[in-house]
């Protein structure tokens, strides 16, 4: 049995129907899948850059909780306060990408560089995180500077968070045509 013959012009027509038939997220839930993204990125970097130290990963988001509760009940409070600090984390991502999404709306010039954009933000973030609000707000400040530490996290920021942060604000304005 023969198959019918392709018609060269539907194949087109579709390929086009299928990229205009994304249809664009409400802005709450896109943000909230960019800082789930952006907090995962962050949070894998930081396990896969202490483990080689013999560093738990339950440790990590503990340390972030740390922030708020203190060191030593933090690392105490075992699978509770891993998820206390990973819900804080979470939560301060997503709060990352919404600001993001927010100041790019009426401002394209932030949407067309989302590399280079993206990379400036992130190394904002970074810098208003862990070297403004950490150490002089935390219950648990920095014993001491890392300078490899310090130098891997402002480039994680910047090409983990930040550039994601951009690329989600460009994707969601490009399919409303903002």
């Amino acid at each position: 049995m023969k198959s019918p013959a392709r018609d060269p012009a539907s194949s087109t027509s579709a390929t086009a129907t299928s990229a205009a038939a994304w249809e664009r997220p409400a802005a709450w839930s896109w943000i909230l899948i960019g800082g789930l993204t952006v907090g995962a990125f962050d949070l894998l970097f930081a396990m896969i850059w202490w483990a080689p130290l013999g560093t738990s990963p339950i440790r990590i988001p503990q340390s972030v909780a740390a922030w708020i509760i203190g060191r030593d009940i933090a690392f105490a409070g075992g699978a509770t306060t891993a998820l206390f600090g990973a819900a804080l984390h979470f939560y301060l991502m997503t709060a990352i990408v919404a600001i993001y999404h927010v100041a790019s709306r009426g401002r394209p010039w932030l949407l067309q560089h989302p590399l280079r954009n993206g990379a400036i933000y992130g190394a904002l973030c970074y810098v208003l995180i862990h070297v403004i609000a950490v150490p002089m707000f935390s219950a648990a400040p920095p014993r001491r500077f890392l300078l490899d530490w310090s130098v891997a996290c402002l480039l994680a920021h910047m090409l983990l968070v930040g550039v994601p942060c951009a690329l989600f604000a460009r994707r969601w304005h490009e399919a409303s045509g903002d």
